[in-house]
C-alpha cells in the first residue's frame, strides 16, 4: 500500500464524519498539500462532503502554529459574520477537530490532517474571465479585510518568516548573483539590472511600517482568485480559502498580489512578453470592488499606498523567480528549461507597465477612496 493511501486511511479514522464514509478521492489543482474530497452517507439523507487535507510537512514546519492562527482567525471570523446577519457555516471555514480533540491529526509517518465541512453550491475559478469575476473576488478580499479590522495581528505566529521582507528577498538574489552556482548570471544581466536599479522600491513600504504609517494586519497573504470559492448562481464571493499563510503583514500585499495575478491576461510564465500587460479595466474594476468592502477599515496612508502595493509584490515575485533561477531552480517547480526565468520576465514587464501607468493608477485608487 503506497504511503499516502495508508496514511488516508488513518486520518479516515481518526475522524467522526457523523455517518459512514463511501468514499474518498483526490481534488483540487493544489501543489503543496495532499487534498481529498470525503464523501459520506447519512441515513436518509443527501450525501454529505469534507474536504480532507495532508499539509505538506516540507513546505509547513510548524502545522501547531499553522493551524492555532488558522482556527483562531476562522473562529473569529465566524462571529463577526454571524453579528453582521451572515451565514457562518457558508462564509467562514470550519476546523473540523479529530476524536482526540486536538486541532490536527498526526498520522504514523508524522503527517498533519486537517478536515473542513465541503462548501457546497460553489465554484472555483482558476483565472478572471470577466471583469466582474476579478471584481467579485476584490469584494470577497475586501470583506476579509473588513472583518478582521479589529483582529490583533501581533497575536498570530508568523508561519514564514520574512514572506514579503521585500529587502531581505533583494538580499537573497544579490547573494544568489554572488554565489553563481550554476554559472547563470551571465545570461541574466538586463534581468539582474532590472531589479537592482528597484533596490530603493523595495523599502518603500517597509519603511512606511517602520515609520507607523503602515499598520500590521491580519493578511492573507495568497490572495489569488482561485483562493475563494464563488456561489455557482450569483457569482459573488462566498468564502475565502487556504488560510495557510494567514499572518501578520500589510493590506496593500494582499490587494497587490490580487493584481499582480489577475490585472492582466496572460499566463504567469508567457513567453511573448507583448502580450504581457497590466490591464487598467481589471485594476479599476478590482480596486471599486476591494474597495466598496474594506475603505472603511483601511487607513487613508494605506488606500493610498495600494498602486505600491501591486507594484511590489510583482517586483518580489520577480526578485523570487529570478533567485531561484540562479540558483538552480530548487524551490518552484519546473516544467521546462528556464521557466523560472521566462517567470521572471513577465513580471518585470509587469512591473514596467505599471511604472509607465503610474499616475493612472494612483488616479484610480484615488476615484474611488
Amino acid at each position: 500500500m503506497e504511503v499516502i493511501q495508508k496514511a488516508l486511511n488513518e486520518a479516515l479514522d481518526a475522524f467522526d464524519f457523523g455517518a459512514p464514509v463511501v468514499g474518498a478521492i483526490r481534488f483540487g489543482q493544489g501543489h503543496i498539500n495532499d487534498t481529498f474530497v470525503v464523501h459520506t452517507q447519512p441515513e436518509n439523507l443527501c450525501c454529505r462532503r469534507f474536504i480532507l487535507q495532508r499539509m505538506s510537512p516540507a513546505a509547513f514546519k510548524r502545522p501547531d502554529q499553522l493551524m492555532e492562527n488558522i482556527i483562531s482567525v476562522t473562529d473569529y471570523l465566524g462571529r463577526e459574520i454571524e453579528k453582521n446577519g451572515g451565514d457562518r457555516s457558508r462564509e467562514a471555514l470550519e476546523v473540523l477537530r479529530p476524536k482526540n480533540g486536538e486541532p490536527f491529526f498526526v498520522d504514523s509517518e508524522g503527517g498533519p490532517w486537517r478536515l473542513y465541512p465541503f462548501v457546497e453550491h460553489t465554484i472555483c475559478y482558476q483565472s478572471a474571465e470577466t471583469p466582474a469575476l476579478f471584481a467579485a473576488s476584490g469584494r470577497a478580499f475586501g470583506r476579509f479585510q473588513k472583518l478582521l479590522r479589529d483582529y490583533p495581528a501581533d497575536t498570530l505566529y508568523e508561519t514564514i518568516p520574512n514572506f514579503h521582507n521585500t529587502e531581505d528577498r533583494l538580499a537573497k538574489l544579490k547573494a544568489a548573483v554572488e554565489s553563481d552556482p550554476l554559472g547563470r548570471a551571465a545570461e541574466c544581466q538586463p534581468e539582474i539590472r532590472f531589479m537592482l536599479d528597484r533596490e530603493a522600491d523595495c523599502s518603500v513600504a517597509l519603511d512606511a511600517m517602520r515609520e507607523g504609517k503602515l499598520p500590521l494586519r491580519v493578511t492573507h497573504n495568497d490572495t489569488k482568485l482561485n483562493n475563494v470559492l464563488m456561489d455557482d448562481k450569483t457569482g459573488e464571493g462566498v468564502c475565502i480559502i487556504d488560510l495557510d499563510t494567514v499572518m501578520p503583514g500589510l493590506s496593500i500585499n494582499d490587494f497587490g498580489d490580487s493584481i499582480r495575478f489577475g490585472a492582466n491576461h496572460c499566463a504567469e510564465d508567457e513567453t511573448d512578453l507583448t502580450k504581457v500587460n497590466l490591464d487598467l479595466e481589471l485594476f479599476d474594476a478590482y480596486t471599486r470592488a476591494f474597495l466598496s468592502e474594506a475603505g472603511d477599515a483601511l487607513t487613508g496612508e494605506e488606500i493610498a499606498f495600494l498602486p505600491w502595493g501591486a507594484k511590489l509584490m510583482t517586483l518580489e515575485c520577480g526578485i523570487r523567480f529570478l533567485t531561484d533561477y540562479l540558483s538552480g531552480d530548487v524551490y518552484f517547480h519546473i516544467a521546462r528549461e528556464k521557466h523560472n526565468l521566462d517567470r521572471c520576465r513577465t513580471q518585470c514587464k509587469l512591473v514596467s507597465d505599471m511604472e509607465a501607468h503610474w499616475d493612472e493608477l494612483k488616479a484610480i485608487v484615488a476615484k474611488y477612496h
